[in-house]
């Protein structure tokens, strides 16, 4: 069976390579330069452009690259499975559900499974070490579809960016808002709901904000103590290292992964974002 997911599960290049999962890189721009996301860039420079005040452009993956991958499949009689980023972030879930109907179009018995995760970052992340562990004990493509759609449907994101500015510049806030909010320390809170990314509420200063992440995490987390519980960072170990210290103090979870944030997504939310990703309820 193959697994294939996109870059926008923040995971590193290592991680599909060791694991045997098929990357679509999503695509950066910068200026007038064009990258593969993991494969000809590397976040950090992503962030290093937005600090020198460029706004790096993103787009979906390659469709030409998609109808290469799923001839190969049909060609190779296997199962395969694709966990796409977010159809409510990203144009390319539905383009992998396009080439995959022209493709089954000639060869009617492909089986492949297309998931629209509504999950970003390392919540999508975690679904596909899921499959990937899910397939290494020899289930089935349907049971790991099965799973994988429950496990996407319980996924909890919770975001905070360290300035509003780089969310302006992409068009993401109002440019006043962005300006007040620098003037008040102002930290926006968000998370993840029906795929898109959401506001819920404002505090004033950057540990006001991490406490409030944690209040949210025991009102909404299930049996956190049994679960690999995941942060992201945009190229700020510290604040990261810092917020797994409250979760280990407070959840004891089972395991924490950090990596850094990618570069897509930290193309819209700038340097300094952090973000926790959990369950509000475990598989049975």
């Amino acid at each position: 069976m193959r697994i294939f997911a996109d870059s926008a599960t923040d995971l590193p290049k290592s991680f599909y390579e060791e694991n045997d999962v098929t990357l679509f890189p999503l695509r950066v721009l910068i200026g007038d330069d064009e990258y593969d996301d993991i494969v000809t860039i590397d976040s950090k420079e992503v962030y290093k452009a937005i600090r020198e005040g460029k706004q790096p452009k993103t787009s979906q993956v390659s469709p030409e690259l998609f109808l290469e991958k799923w001839k190969e499949l049909a060609a190779s009689k296997e199962d395969g499975i694709y966990i796409a980023f977010s159809s409510q972030l990203s144009g390319t879930y539905d383009t992998a559900v396009m080439i995959k109907d022209q493709v089954k179009e000639t060869n009617p018995g492909m089986n492949l499974v297309i998931i629209d995760s509504r999950c970003a970052s390392l919540g999508y992340g975690l679904l596909v070490k899921e499959a990937v562990r899910l397939r290494a004990a020899g289930e089935d493509v349907r049971t790991i579809e099965r799973k994988i759609r429950a496990m996407a449907a319980h996924m909890e994101h919770l975001f905070t960016v360290e300035d509003l500015d780089y969310m302006a510049r992409g068009g993401r806030v109002s440019k006043t808002s962005a300006f007040i909010g620098g003037l008040l320390n102002i930290k926006p809170l968000l998370h993840v709901e029906g795929g898109r990314l959401v506001p819920i509420e404002k505090q004033r200063g950057r540990k006001k904000v991490l406490r409030r992440m944690i209040e949210l995490m025991e009102q909404r987390g299930d049996r956190l103590s049994e679960q690999t519980v995941a942060i992201s960072h945009a190229d700020d170990e510290a604040i990261a290292n810092e917020l797994k210290a409250l979760i280990e103090e407070k959840f004891h979870p089972k395991e924490i992964e950090i990596h850094m944030i990618g570069s897509v997504i930290g193309a819209h939310t700038g340097p300094g974002t952090v973000s926790i990703f959990f369950l509000n309820k475990l598989n049975e």
